[in-house]
């Protein structure tokens, strides 16, 4: 909901957000989504003593860590500029913080 109100676009490619959406978990780890499929591949290779799903947590974790470096970031950066800089300074890209990001001149926070 917060990509369609706030962010006037959608998580599709074809449909992507016009401004960027800094909400919910978005203010606390820059990936949320992608962290939390990691957390359940892991939870998953330690519920099941399965080094092949460790593995694949290893591949998953390598593969989004260069895409989002390498493609969504730089991507962001060009369409949101600034603002996305300076939420890359302020929420971290893997590990959540403790406190929820608020910047103080924009209305993209709920």
């Amino acid at each position: 909901m917060d990509f369609s109100e706030i962010g006037k676009g959608t998580l599709a490619p074809w449909s992507p957000t016009k401004k960027l959406v800094i909400a919910g978990m978005y203010r606390y780890v820059r990936n949320p989504m992608t962290w939390g499929v990691l957390l359940v591949i892991v939870g998953e290779s330690i519920y099941f003593l399965s080094p092949h799903l460790l593995l694949w947590f290893l591949l998953f974790f390598v593969g989004n860590h260069i895409y989002l470096i390498k493609s969504e970031e730089s991507d962001f950066v060009a369409r949101f500029g600034d603002e996305y800089l300076e939420y890359m300074q302020n929420v971290p890209r893997w590990i959540p913080c403790r406190t929820p990001w608020t910047r103080r001149s924009s209305s993209n926070e709920t």
